[in-house]
């Protein structure tokens, strides 16, 4: 491998953990063109280029650049600005950060934020608007639950968007009486009455979600569709401005597909944005009771949860997306939602070998054990990170799903390609976190969930750098040797800190 001629060549000093299985280790990578071009001694690789640069980073550890395997890109950047509710452990600390905003903010404005848990708030059912109405009588409020898959509004927001103990569930939703809560599909009623970002809005979230993630040394990201359309538009500004510093594989909602195949949209490698897939839900989420699950259901009595989109209509649209060279992402969260898509790929399987693509499952958290072996040769796209906080629940509501919980070994034993993400703003984009989650398996509560699912270190590593990067189609990124992306992640040995290094 061999850069432009006269183009400046660098090499960087570094401990290098390259996760090339030929070339495991090495002292120093030589980089050009944006590629890199050698690694190994720093003899051997100075000799190549006496006259390049060096970077003298010896006191720190280089790795292929880390990678966000799933992120809802500018809804994080519109939430970094909105209200926080993560850790809140009670409705009236709730009530509290929501009277300070109020306070803050002219009335009639809306508040918005989100991050919150029905069991770290102590609910055993769904909250009302009345709590909200006590401290927030002037501003329509409008509140997502950490999985996003519930909303929790205020009177003022509802009248505003004319929901009424009369008004009926829509298809995929429902709205819980008395008034307050909102599931699935049911949000998107209060949602819509809110006032529209501007394009410079939208562009603004966009680079603050990006510049985040980038800050935190991350290299790449790949963003989940449940976005207006206007969010990937701003990414792929970004793009064309030369503003965006990270590589973006993004998917578009798959009843978008067809406006997409009629534009001639397919998959579209190079660059630093690339449409990849078409994502699908086949259920809700564990803490606000709506993922798909196979009898006995929630051991609270709550039900089997919330199926989404139907299975033919995935296999169908699956099918279609595969004929564009696009990768189906289909969100699964249950033990039936995971046992139905299974299904649906099963059938897709011919099809997706055919067009070298590798069919994709998102989060996979609660499986059933003869459902794990089916996983071979998919992507399972999980997000440790939110073991640490659903541990409880599990225990609690899916005792018989414990030990096949967020099955991480299990899945690599199985051959499925591990890639690791957060769901940001689901959960912040913590790649320590991840690393803690994955490798302890302790929850928030001090617990252990699943011991033997625990994965090394190095494991871990390659799910949150290779393997979204095979997940994305990407065999130049995720792995240090010559050939590849020179996108890297350089960390502290102390204190485990990370920053991107892109050349």
């Amino acid at each position: 491998m061999t850069a432009a001629p006269g183009a400046p060549l660098t090499v960087i000093h570094a401990t290098t953990r390259t996760l090339d299985e030929t070339r495991p280790q090495a002292e120093a990578v030589l980089v050009g063109g944006g590629r890199v071009l050698a690694a190994g001694s720093r003899e051997d690789v100075a000799a190549q280029d006496p006259r390049a640069r060096v970077l003298d980073h010896r006191d720190l550890i280089l790795t292929p650049g880390l990678a966000e395997a799933h992120v809802h890109l500018v809804s994080y950047g519109f939430s970094l600005s909105e209200l926080n509710l993560h850790g809140a452990r009670s409705v009236p600390e709730v009530q509290a950060r929501v009277a300070q905003r109020a306070m803050n903010t002219p009335a009639g404005t809306w508040i918005r934020g989100g991050g919150f848990l029905l069991s770290e708030l102590g609910l055993s059912d769904y909250p009302t608007a009345a709590l909200l109405d006590e401290v927030s009588p002037h501003h329509p409020v409008l509140l997502y639950s950490r999985d996003m898959h519930l909303s929790w509004a205020n009177s003022l927001a509802l009248r505003l968007a004319g929901v009424t103990e009369a008004t009926p569930d829509p298809e995929g939703g429902r709205i819980v009486r008395p008034l307050g809560t909102l599931l699935e599909s049911a949000s998107g009623l209060v949602a819509r009455v809110r006032p529209t970002p501007s394009e410079a809005e939208y562009l603004s979230a966009a680079k603050a979600g990006a510049d985040d993630l980038a800050a935190r040394g991350y290299v790449s990201a790949h963003t989940m569709a449940f976005e207006p359309v206007e969010a990937p538009r701003a990414v792929q500004l970004l793009a064309q401005r030369g503003e965006l510093p990270l590589r973006v594989w993004a998917t578009l909602p798959h009843d978008r597909l067809a406006h997409a195949r009629d534009l001639g949209l397919r998959l579209t490698p190079g660059g630093l944005f690339q449409w990849g897939g078409v994502k699908f839900f086949a259920d809700g989420a564990l803490g606000s009771r709506t993922a798909w699950l196979h009898a006995p259901g929630f051991a609270d009595g709550s039900g089997t949860g919330m199926p989404l989109d139907p299975p033919e209509l995935i296999r169908e649209r699956g099918r279609e997306a595969l004929e564009l060279g696009l990768t189906p992402v289909t969100h699964a969260i249950g033990d039936r939602a995971n046992t139905e898509v299974l299904d649906v790929y099963d059938a897709l399987r011919p099809l997706a070998a055919e067009q070298g693509v590798r069919l994709r499952i998102e989060h996979a958290q609660h499986l059933r054990s003869q459902d794990i072996p089916r996983f071979r040769g998919l992507t399972a796209s999980v997000q440790p990170i939110h073991l640490q906080a659903d541990g409880p629940m599990i225990r609690e509501l899916l005792p018989h799903l414990e030990g096949t919980s967020y099955p991480f070994r299990s899945l690599k034993a199985a051959g499925a390609i591990l890639a690791f993400g957060s769901d940001a703003p689901v959960a912040p984009p913590e790649y320590r976190a991840n690393f803690a989650a994955a490798i302890t398996r302790r929850d928030d509560a001090g617990q252990p969930l699943a011991a033997s699912e625990a994965l090394t270190e190095e494991e871990v590593l390659w799910a949150h750098t290779r393997g979204p990067a095979l997940a994305a189609g990407w065999d130049d990124e995720g792995i240090i040797r010559p050939g590849a992306r020179a996108a890297f992640t350089l960390w502290d040995r102390v204190g485990g800190t990370a920053r991107a290094l892109v050349l």
